[in-house]
């Protein structure tokens, strides 16, 4: 059974069932990743699972050692700790024992992070369209966190969906970057606006309904286009899905080893 190799360090709840997590090395150092790219986490079967989460079924082994790959939120620059946004998924195998850790626990993490969803494919004067849904938005994160700079000429535009406002974790971070860095958008849009304790008076609907409003272009002052812009999806494959259909109408090309194009995709 693997080593628990890492420790919790601060353990954040945005909202029940949604957190960040951060844990750092024991006795080792981190090595150097990309933005983008994930690490992995695990527990053994014989750690407790969450209150609330529902029985595992069938039941694990008690050898057994449960891991699951997760995008790297923090920025490429830091060494400290490696930091997680997590949503719980109370069936699950390991979000449960996940949430029942506190500060001070251990945890297994990989030495090593991997993954292709990077900007190695992007040109450096291209523009950044970043949509996710749900904590698809962390691999943005660890990009925006190791990349914006106020003084760039390019622009970064962050689009977040989520169920409800409560849900759109790193919201007050964005929205103090995007006061600070002209270069930088961030828009949040809900699809559950009915279930609000106060009114929402946000967007309300999905990532590709604001595509064809042209919101992007009326943040930018200019349209993305191919030649300009590209775009990295990541979360819902449903709204996967409908995004490279939109993309594709105005010329965008899903990228690809053997056919370089401008939509970059990291579904869960």
């Amino acid at each position: 059974m693997p080593e628990l190799n890492a420790i919790v360090t601060q353990r954040i709840d945005f909202a029940p069932g949604l957190m960040i997590l951060r844990v750092a090395p024991e006795g080792w150092q981190l090595p150097a990743f990309k933005p983008g790219q994930f690490s992995v986490l695990g527990l053994p079967a014989s750690a407790p699972r969450s209150e609330g989460s529902d029985p595992e079924e069938p039941a694990l082994a008690p050898d057994a050692f449960v891991r699951r790959a997760y995008s790297i939120a923090s920025s490429s620059e830091e060494r400290e700790y490696v930091e997680f946004y997590i949503s719980e998924v109370k069936s699950g195998a390991l979000t449960p024992r996940l949430f029942a850790l506190n500060v001070g626990d251990k945890v297994f993490l990989s030495p090593k992070a991997t993954g292709m969803f990077t900007l190695d494919q992007v040109p450096a004067e291209q523009n950044l369209i970043f949509i996710g849904t749900g904590t698809g938005l962390a691999p943005y994160m660890s990009m925006i966190r190791t990349h914006v700079e106020a003084g760039e000429s390019r622009q970064f535009f962050v689009l977040h969906g989520a169920r409800n406002s409560w849900d759109l974790g790193y919201r007050t971070e964005l929205f103090y970057l995007q006061r600070f860095a002209p270069n930088f958008t961030y828009i949040p849009i809900i699809d559950g606006p009915e279930k609000e304790i106060v009114p929402w008076k946000g967007h309300v609907g999905f990532a590709q309904d604001l595509w064809k409003k042209g919101v992007i272009e009326e943040a930018w002052g200019f349209k993305p286009t191919p030649e300009n812009t590209h775009v990295f999806l990541c979360g819902n494959p449903l709204m996967i899905e409908a995004m490279v259909g939109v993309l594709a109408a105005e010329n965008f090309v899903v990228h690809s080893k053997q056919t370089p194009g401008q939509i970059h995709i990291e579904e869960f």
